[in-house]
């Protein structure tokens, strides 16, 4: 539950879910997306990912979505008529929805954005999720839109980062509840397990397991959902190409660790909260590195690592992380390099700062070569 803890500070510092329901099956559709990775009948969208990720198919040369489009998103059937136009972005301490509405030029179609972070690895863009639309929001005392305002907005798509935002003791508006008043909702798809009380093992596995690769399939769904599928295939391609240019190393891969002391209060250990799991090990990986806690199964058991793991750890390079807007990385970086010296990185001075792109989102690219560029320091 680490992302609703981060919503906490990072609102102040600025800045039990709906089990699937295949019973909400709507009709009608020529188009379809079955499962939570994208196979729709009605588009074809060049290219696939590896590693278990999304791939796409349909008629050679089709790359339009055909409506009306029926899609399977955590167990639940939507069917879009067309693309949707007024879109509530609920808040559920991510940046990953917003910027991938950005990324592919979906801006127009937000009626209200409530998510936001205080700093940010890509140029302009806190300041463009600033000059969003927010709908006069205000979020409940669990950091998410009451269910009142998401249907006094009347909104034609609400779209969640977690199945908790959709999540009725969160006093938030369910999917059957806005289902029935003609509301669509969507969950990040690796996230569908993400607040929900009896997940399907699919989606569990998915988000036990999830890589940099799965900030794609969320492009790709959301390209077919509206439309715009080229731009999102543009966008990964050139992304995974920018990837793929990262020079890796030919001998023993640097070790990296990936801290936020402003997020110390996550943990009862007192320390940076170190961040670990699959995701940030294949972040970690794509830059040329491997974490200093490598192997870990989940997020959660990060905040087990105590300040003795710390002083033990391998430590090539230190990335700092932020996430309001007052904090200071190098003050963070000197704070830990005095606490440890012993670490290779505290003595040659090796470290970067990383904000938001380490997370789920459109842009890990830019942190992957954020932070190959300081391990390409070392040597």
């Amino acid at each position: 539950m680490w992302r609703r803890v981060v919503s906490l500070f990072a609102l102040i510092g600025v800045v039990s879910a709906v089990p699937p329901d295949a019973s909400s099956a709507e009709a009608g559709s020529t188009g379809s997306i079955e499962g939570s990775a994208v196979t729709s009948v009605a588009s074809s969208v060049p290219g696939s990912t590896d590693e278990g990720g999304p791939s796409t198919s349909g008629p050679t040369g089709s790359t339009s979505t055909v409506y009306p489009l029926t899609i399977d998103n955590c167990g639940y059937k939507l069917t879009f008529d067309a693309p949707p136009k007024r879109v509530l972005i609920l808040n559920g301490t991510s940046v990953a929805e917003v910027q991938s509405f950005i990324a592919l030029g979906l801006e127009g179609s937000i009626l209200a954005n409530s998510q936001s972070y205080g700093q940010s690895d890509i140029d302009g863009m806190v300041e463009k999720i600033a000059a969003l639309p927010t709908g006069g929001l205000t979020l409940n005392e669990n950091f998410e839109v009451p269910r009142e305002q998401v249907l006094k907005l009347e909104p034609d798509l609400v779209v969640s980062t977690w199945a908790g935002g959709f999540s009725e003791t969160m006093g938030s508006a369910t999917r059957e509840e806005l289902e029935s008043v003609g509301i669509k909702s969507w969950v990040t798809p690796v996230n569908c397990a993400y607040g929900a009380d009896n997940p399907r093992p699919v989606d569990q596995e998915r988000y036990d397991n999830q890589t940099y690769l799965e900030s794609f399939e969320m492009l790709r769904e959301l390209g077919v959902i509206f439309d715009v599928q080229e731009r999102a295939e543009a966008f990964i391609a050139d992304a995974q190409a920018r990837i793929d240019a990262v020079a890796q190393p030919t001998g023993q891969r640097k070790s990296v660790l990936l801290a936020y002391p402003g997020m110390s209060m996550m943990n009862n250990n007192g320390v940076p909260q170190v961040f670990a799991g699959p995701f940030t090990d294949s972040v970690i990986e794509a830059a040329g590195g491997v974490n200093s806690f490598d192997g870990l199964k989940s997020f959660s058991q990060s905040s087990e690592i105590n300040a003795e793991a710390l002083a033990a750890a391998q430590v090539d390079v230190l990335a700092v992380g932020v996430f309001l807007p007052a904090e200071d990385p190098n003050k963070y970086r000197a704070d830990m390099f005095k606490s440890f010296p012993q670490w290779a990185a505290a003595q040659h001075d090796s470290w970067t700062s990383i904000a938001e792109t380490f997370y789920l989102g459109p842009y890990n690219y830019v942190g992957i070569e954020k932070l190959a560029k300081a391990i390409a320091a070392v040597g």
